[in-house]
């Protein structure tokens, strides 16, 4: 199964841009900090994470402040021209 749950903040929005197709396209930049429990210790969490989403959630997303806290729901996929994971945006809500 491929699905990721990431609280995060927008930490950078590009133009809400359009698909061959004609579909609302919004590439994000989301950044996470938190502290979790491993091997019986506590340990400080930071990650930056490229994200995408499609259709009227570009749209939605693409009117959000930068630095707004957010969760996000998706899947992880490699850009055709990419090294790095990003997430698709599929389900969000203010957190």
């Amino acid at each position: 199964m491929n699905q990721l749950v990431l609280s995060a903040r927008i930490a950078q929005a590009f133009a809400l841009r359009y698909t061959p197709a004609g579909l609302p396209a919004l590439d994000l930049r989301l950044e996470h900090e938190s502290e979790v429990s491993e091997a019986g210790g506590t340990r400080q969490v930071k990650v930056a994470i490229k994200a995408v989403a499609f259709g009227t959630d570009a749209e939605t997303l693409a009117r959000q402040a930068v630095g707004s806290q957010w969760q996000f729901a998706g899947f992880l996929s490699t850009p055709r021209n990419g090294k790095h994971p990003q997430l698709h945006i599929q389900q969000f809500q203010q957190d």
